[in-house]
């Protein structure tokens, strides 16, 4: 782990590993990857940068001499305190020992230089010219405030290690206490095992607790919440399980039950030695998890990236990327559970995005060879077009798993099935145990593949694990509520097999629970109301809206106020094709003739009487609004395009000005969506419809 102090360069920045502040670079290499470390680490490193950020000018006060002195002064205090807890720990670790002292003496000695350089005493006072130098040797200064921190960030990494050591033989105590209950005989020897074994879990929970909280990688650190999930749950599960199988010692199931948990608990354990260490068996690399969200984050940026760089990226690379994300659609376009609405509005999505892939290669391709204004707009115009077609269809598949993903909360939300099994198995039914086996297994299935679908539309890393696990703990769960009804069913009158099948009853319970919050989690990311840092899953801490829409009223949404500016616009942009030559007036009706049905039909659903069926109307206005706004899509870019066609030709320009300052405002009184409208269907009109539509399909 040691590292060079650095170059004696005479200027300015220090190199750290994984800290950035103004005016400062760490690059020693060393990675830190906890919070407590960097925040360890910053007061040392905001009086450094005061040295090091010092610029020389041809006078300097008394009072600026002794502020410079009075914090190299400081600097070696505070190393020196440091230093002596660092050799404290050295002492208690041997392993360690040597390591810890030779970066503590590294710092000592530099925490000593920095004073020394900083010491005014210590300067020639004679003044030279009328100048007095700060520093005689500004570069030793920066040499040895690069050593300092070097070695200070050595010992905290050091000290870290032993906290993970820790971690390692807290684990290990629970692995080998888990070996002995596993092979336990009695019900007296499971006992005095058992009350060790918890308290061997408790230590481990506080240190593997601690350790998740000052975890920098949120998405290391959704992974340890993940896994201490297990081992919470599945401890009062190995209970119920192990005395289960004690009172029932040749029940297969029971057996099979109680190995389900012991195996599930040494993977957790496994998991977060993982995690703490960073290194996986074998040199395997882990496995990223694969979201279309994920994809289509990478291949929007790709194509923007096309307006500062025409050639950083090949046309090949960019059809590997749709291929990608449309590959994954399939799980969405295969699941029996995607309704046939959304199914036929995915796959013609992805038909469009893909027509438009091949259009904006091919203007790409143009602009490589010939860069002119023309060719720049309409590359321009391709790249807005394929980002809008691709929003729209992220914006599908979010509907499309959380509709499913709601419904199906719904449909479980009396634990109908749970309640038969517990029955079913206190009347030693088997036909019956058998019957409702199968229809769990049936709901385990929906909800793993509801938990795949919400994974790929889940907009960030963490939230993604808890998706993954919640898809894990499912799978595992429903076996073993199974295996504990089949044990049941075989003792009717066992109250420790009672208790065990309702011990993991509760868990599944408890996971649907977290499922409905995953699921608020979702939708609060998608619509913008949180951040990408998440402390807890069912903590999350509210920020503001990052967009610049306006405020909105719900209850005000007015669908048929919506289809009649669609209407209008229709009708103003008829009047506007009377101005435009043959092809191009071609081009505009038809795309205009597209927008008219569908708000006429919106206006149709809109003014339907309700008949007890609001959600089903809610529904059918949602799907029939997302049309309209589909086809503006790809309208809008259309009406830019001629604009500028016909802002070139002398004999269009003066009638179309006009146009533009009078139908492309927008007045509206405030948030109200009930108040009257200016005459054309306006851009903040539409963006503030947008914004009503989003919430809607929230609730």
């Amino acid at each position: 782990m040691a590292t060079s102090p650095g170059g004696s360069g005479g200027g300015g920045s220090l190199g750290v590993s994984s800290l950035n502040f103004p005016g400062f670079g760490f690059d020693s290499g060393l990675e830190i990857k906890t919070r407590s470390v960097e925040q360890t680490l910053l007061p040392l490193v905001s009086q450094i940068t005061t040295l090091i950020n010092h610029k020389d000018k041809t006078k300097r006060s008394d009072k600026t001499l002794q502020a410079i002195q009075r914090v190299g002064q400081a600097v070696n205090l505070a190393v020196g305190r440091f230093v002596t807890v660092g050799e404290a720990i050295a002492n208690e670790n041997w392993d360690l020992k040597e390591e810890i002292n030779i970066a503590c003496l590294e710092a000592k000695q530099a925490g000593e230089t920095i004073a020394e350089l900083t010491d005014v005493t210590s300067l020639n006072n004679a003044e030279c010219d009328g100048q007095i130098t700060i520093f005689t040797d500004k570069t030793g200064v920066i040499k040895a405030a690069r050593l300092l921190l070097s070695s200070v960030t050595k010992v905290l990494l050091l000290a870290d290690r032993i906290v993970i050591k820790q971690i390692i033989t807290s684990r290990n105590k629970v692995l080998a206490t888990m070996e002995q209950l596993e092979s336990v005989g009695s019900f007296q020897e499971f006992v005095q095992i058992f009350s060790q074994f918890g308290n061997e879990m408790v230590e481990f929970a506080h240190l593997t607790g601690d350790r998740q909280n000052d975890l920098k990688d949120e998405k290391k650190k959704a992974e340890m919440a993940a896994a201490r999930a297990v081992l919470e749950k599945c401890t009062m599960m190995l209970l119920t399980a192990s005395k289960t199988c004690l009172r029932h010692p040749n029940c297969e199931s029971a057996r099979k039950n109680k190995g389900g948990v012991f195996h599930r608990m040494k993977l957790a354990l496994e998991q977060v030695i993982e995690i703490v260490t960073d290194c996986r068996p074998n040199g395997e690399n882990e496995i990223s998890s694969i979201s279309i969200y994920a994809g289509i984050k990478e291949f929007k940026m790709t194509i923007e990236a096309l307006r500062e760089n025409l050639y950083f990226q090949s046309k090949e690379n960019l059809s590997t990327m749709l291929k990608f994300i449309l590959e994954h659609t399939e799980d969405f376009t295969d699941s029996a559970y995607t309704s046939h609405e959304h199914r036929e509005c995915i796959l013609e999505l992805s038909n469009q995005i893909k027509i438009e892939l091949q259009h904006l290669v091919s203007v790409w391709m143009q602009a490589q060879s010939k860069k002119t204004k023309n060719i720049m707009e309409d590359l321009e115009l391709a790249i807005l077009k394929i980002s809008q077609s691709i929003n729209e269809f992220k914006r599908e598949l979010h509907s499309a798993a959380t509709l499913l993903a709601t419904d199906l909360l719904k449909h479980h939300a009396d634990h109908g099935i749970l309640k038969a099994l517990k029955i079913t198995g206190v009347e030693g039914n088997l036909e019956a145990l058998a019957e409702y086996a199968c229809k769990l297994s049936e709901q385990k299935e929906q909800l793993i593949e509801t938990c795949r679908l919400l994974r790929h539309i889940s907009g960030t890393e963490p939230l993604e694990i808890t998706c993954m696990h919640a898809e894990e703990t499912f799978q595992v769960t429903g076996q073993q509520i199974i295996s504990a009804a089949e044990t049941l069913t075989l003792h009717p009158s066992s109250k420790i097999a009672k208790e065990n099948l309702d011990v993991f009853c509760e868990a599944w319970e408890s996971q649907i629970s977290d499922m409905s919050t995953l699921l608020r989690e979702i939708n609060d990311v998608f619509e913008g109301k949180r951040g990408e840092k998440r402390a807890y899953l069912s903590l999350p801490k509210p920020v503001k809206n990052n967009t610049n829409l306006k405020p909105f009223k719900p209850t005000k949404l007015d669908s048929e106020v919506f289809a009649t500016e669609g209407l209008k616009l229709a009708s103003v942009l008829q009047g506007f094709s009377k101005q435009l030559k043959d092809d191009d007036k071609l081009l505009l009706l038809l795309e205009i003739n597209k927008l008219i049905p569908l708000c006429q039909q919106l206006q149709l659903t809109a003014k339907a009487p309700i008949q007890n069926k609001i959600f089903t109307k809610v529904d059918k206005c949602i799907l029939k609004t997302r049309f309209v706004l589909t086809t503006l899509t790809q309208l809008l870019p259309v009406c830019y395009k001629l604009m500028h066609k016909c802002k070139s030709e002398n004999d269009c320009i003066n009638s179309l000005q006009p146009w533009m300052e009078s139908r492309w405002q927008t007045v509206t009184t405030k948030d109200n969506m009930d108040e009257k409208t200016v005459e054309a269907f306006g851009v903040r009109s539409l963006e503030h419809n947008i914004a009503n539509l989003t919430f809607l399909e929230s609730k």
